[in-house]
């Protein structure tokens, strides 16, 4: 059985440094996931489409985005490397409160830092929508953001991704899994913000929309106000979350433009694509 000691080393040596502006860049972290290259970490992290990635053994190698997933705030890396110090996956649905958490990162510039706690919970986070969160008492700082929390066996169980009253919150481990399985969840390509259209009723404007993004490509445009999604009222981003999950190929929404006087529908193409050769560990 490995010591506390070994299992941090081989954790650092999983760990890379990840920056979006060349050397001397302040960066964050990431996850090497496979040997081949794969690399994982946060999509905000992840803010160009060529970042640098610094390796433990100080290598300096350019990363292209392969897939991005702003919902879940994960992305996927590629560098052209092989026989890279992989990390294990573990379980995060086995995952019990007490049980050790190790954080490794590069907080405020120091490379590979370690630190530890416990797993505080798993669930639900206030304003950060429906899906669960492992919450860790493990000292997180600035730079710890996609870099791994561990087991105490060293099995990466999440993505550190954020400080929530004084706890870490990271992508459990079985997201990461869906996520290289299945690709980004889909998205509208829109920015959105809950109003009152009538007096009483909800809606969800349409504040930005990207030329190429699935709304636009069905016509939706800013200052529409989305009311209906698959012939339900549409009463929470969480709702409209769920549908484009479905799996369905096409989700149809209902929306209100221009003088409001009349409710149109639009039917929005679904369009997703696993990142190949990205299993899960």
């Amino acid at each position: 059985m490995l010591g506390f000691g070994e299992i941090a080393e081989r954790l650092r040596r999983s760990t890379v440094q990840i920056a979006n502006g060349g050397r001397g860049a302040g960066g964050a972290s990431g996850v090497v996931w496979r040997a081949d290259g794969l690399i994982l970490t946060n999509a905000h992290v992840a803010r160009s489409i060529r970042p640098q990635v610094e390796l433990w053994d100080g290598r300096r190698l350019e990363a292209r985005v392969t897939a991005h997933d702003a919902r879940r705030d994960l992305a996927a890396l590629r560098i052209e490397a092989n026989d890279l110090a992989a990390a294990a996956a573990g379980d995060s649905n086995r995952l019990r409160p007490g049980e050790l958490a190790i954080a490794v990162g590069n907080p405020l510039g120091f490379a590979g830092a370690v630190s530890t706690g416990v797993i505080h919970s798993i669930g639900p986070l206030p304003g950060m929508g429906r899906q669960n969160w492992v919450r860790a008492t493990a000292r997180l700082a600035p730079g710890n953001s996609g870099g791994p929390l561990a087991n105490a066996r060293g099995e990466v169980i999440g993505i550190n991704t954020a400080i929530v009253n004084g706890l870490g919150a990271a992508v459990p481990a079985w997201d990461i899994g869906e996520f290289l399985r299945r690709g980004a969840r889909p998205r509208l390509g829109v920015a959105l913000r809950p109003v009152r259209y009538d007096g009483e009723n909800w809606g969800l404007l349409i504040l930005e929309a990207q030329p190429e993004g699935a709304a636009a490509m069905a016509s939706l445009r800013v200052g529409d106000i989305l009311v209906g999604v698959d012939g339900r009222p549409l009463e929470s981003l969480d709702q409209l979350n769920e549908a484009l999950d479905s799996g369905a190929p096409v989700v149809r929404l209902a929306f209100l433009r221009g003088d409001r006087a009349r409710v149109r529908e639009a039917a929005v193409q679904i369009r997703t694509a696993p990142i190949v050769g990205a299993e899960a560990a």
